[in-house]
């Protein structure tokens, strides 16, 4: 994989965050810096990539579809399916890059999407697993080694098509 094609997938990701309320906007604009350093490069990237923390805030939600469409990139709007499917597999990333561990992304997936989004039904299962583990026959180390592997299952797509939008929502 080639930087900028690392970079494109590192942007896709924060913004699927962001647009389900998992990081903030300041964290969009870095990516976007990100992108440009690794050469990646659009009218709309360099327009996000200069705003400030205080204008991230603002300006994000207006900037970051037209940005990402200059890229080929899709923009989910808040609150989408393929939104949080994509939130998931950018999680499933970060902890297979040693950035959450597999307790905090079980949790996380399990706080945010219960057991209603059938791409991580198995996730919040194994969530429910950790709470358990003193009263049944599974060790750390199982449900662990379950979580890796759901986490790759998930990590090994990166883009989920994405679902018509005229504009942010």
């Amino acid at each position: 994989m080639t930087s900028t094609e690392a970079a494109a997938i590192a942007l896709q990701d924060h913004a699927a965050l962001w647009s389900m309320g998992e990081i903030r906007a300041s964290d969009v604009v870095n990516a976007a810096c990100d992108a440009l350093v690794a050469g990646l490069d659009s009218p709309g990237l360099r327009i996000l990539a200069a705003r400030t923390r205080a204008e991230a805030d603002y300006d994000v939600h207006d900037l970051l579809p037209a940005a990402l469409d200059e890229l080929g990139l899709a923009f989910y709007p808040v609150g989408s399916e393929a939104g949080q499917e994509a939130a998931a597999r950018a999680l499933a990333r970060r902890m297979l890059a040693g950035e959450l561990t597999r307790r905090e992304f079980t949790f996380r997936i399990h706080q945010r999407h219960g057991h209603g989004l059938p791409l991580t039904e198995r996730l919040a299962e194994l969530d429910d697993e950790y709470d358990i583990l003193e009263y049944g026959d599974r060790t750390v180390d199982q449900v662990d080694a379950e979580v890796t592997a759901e986490a790759c299952r998930l990590a090994a797509h990166p883009t989920v098509a994405a679902e018509p939008t005229d504009s942010p929502s």
